[in-house]
């Protein structure tokens, strides 16, 4: 026997040892442990119910800044899902057209008592980030507030962030010029607002917005507010009738439309030729079949193609949340793609490029409450 053997095996070992931890990382160095302002939460399911201390997220409203940050809005509602107590206004931020999202930022929280209705919009020259909310105390209740009987009722604020959505100033109260004292319930949104880009109204900030008469016998009405001096002052602006929660969107020929929740099966519809100060009377829009819900509309122009997107969940029940596309300023809506065909509720869209529209909407499998997703969808699927 060869006196080498006892080497061989030696060297042998140390080859095979090598070979097999090569590619392997080493224990003794793990990774540092990450930025939490790095921390990302994945699309599509960016916020999910009894998770981060709530009970449910909802409400949602998306927009994009004018660095192409994507900023999703929502109520984070922290013992049940009902629309009174304790609810904070969250966000999340995604750098990357929507693939991840930050963990959550904290807009307003104001102890036990309800922030939210999200409405934003931007200013693209000074790339301004302005909010519209609502607040109510938590301890009342919707029925109390219209009945007059409630400790307090619901009020608005303006709040605004300068760097891209990651801070904001603490919430104005605007509530003396934008609702009558006789009014109850109101609520800004819950969807983005618009800036006017077409004269004599050009940079006019619109925000949907409704309201419920306070009393027996009260109605209810869509309408909206508006700031000629980049959100510094706010107003009234023109009311419809019968109308709920309500979405707003700029025509090609400078009109504004107005596109309202109701209690019959279809949408209602009003516009406007003089900056939303006042609306036409309201109409049934039979092709949006609508289950007594939010929705959202968006107008988009690109190479010269005036285009409208709306967004709702397209059954006699909150389900099928579906986009659809019209290229006559919404006379017709001959284009339509389902996004999610199971229970779904609200949603808010915006473009996220020229070809792109983003949804973001709540929905689940057992009730449209589980979740609230962000997906992107190519204009051209929506046929």
């Amino acid at each position: 026997m060869s006196t080498d053997y006892p080497f061989m095996l030696i060297l042998l070992g140390l080859m095979l040892f090598m070979a097999c931890t090569a590619d392997t990382p080493s224990i003794d160095k793990p990774d540092p442990d990450p930025d939490p302002e790095e921390t990302v939460v994945m699309a599509p399911d960016i916020f999910r119910a009894s998770t981060e201390g709530y009970s449910c997220f909802r409400i949602p409203a998306v927009s994009r800044t004018r660095n192409n940050t994507l900023l999703a809005f929502a109520e984070g509602r922290k013992r049940n899902c009902k629309d009174e107590g304790d609810i904070d206004l969250v966000l999340r931020r995604s750098v990357d057209n929507g693939k991840t999202w930050s963990p959550l930022i904290m807009v307003w929280d104001d102890g036990g008592n309800t922030c939210g209705n999200p409405s934003p919009v931007v200013d693209p020259g000074t790339g301004r980030i302005h909010l519209l909310m609502t607040w109510n105390l938590g301890e009342d209740n919707i029925g109390a507030i219209n009945a007059g009987t409630s400790t307090d009722t619901r009020r608005v604020f303006h709040s605004w962030s300068d760097d891209d959505g990651l801070t904001w100033t603490n919430p104005k109260e605007i509530t003396s010029s934008v609702k009558d004292p006789s009014w109850g319930w109101y609520a800004t949104g819950p969807c983005h607002g618009i800036i006017l880009t077409k004269e004599p109204y050009r940079g006019r900030m619109v925000i949907p917005c409704d309201y419920m008469e306070v009393g027996t016998g009260r109605k209810q009405y869509s309408h909206v507010i508006y700031s000629d001096d980049k959100g510094e002052t706010w107003h009234m602006g023109g009311k419809s009738l019968g109308g709920n929660e309500s979405t707003v969107a700029e025509l090609s020929d400078g009109r504004l439309v107005l596109n309202m929740r109701n209690s019959i099966p279809y949408r209602t519809v009003a516009f406007s030729s003089d900056g939303g100060a006042s609306w036409s009377p309201s109409r049934q829009d039979y092709a949006l079949i609508d289950p007594t819900c939010q929705a959202s509309i968006l107008n988009h122009t690109a190479g010269g193609e005036h285009l409208l997107f709306f967004s709702n969940a397209a059954s006699s029940k909150r389900v099928n949340m579906t986009l659809k596309r019209s290229y006559d300023n919404g006379t017709t809506w001959p284009a339509s793609y389902v996004v999610h065909s199971g229970p779904s509720a609200y949603s808010d869209i915006v473009m996220v490029s020229d070809s792109e529209v983003g949804i973001l909407y709540e929905r689940g499998v057992n009730n449209p409450y589980e979740k609230i997703s962000f997906e992107k969808i190519n204009k051209e699927r929506i046929k």
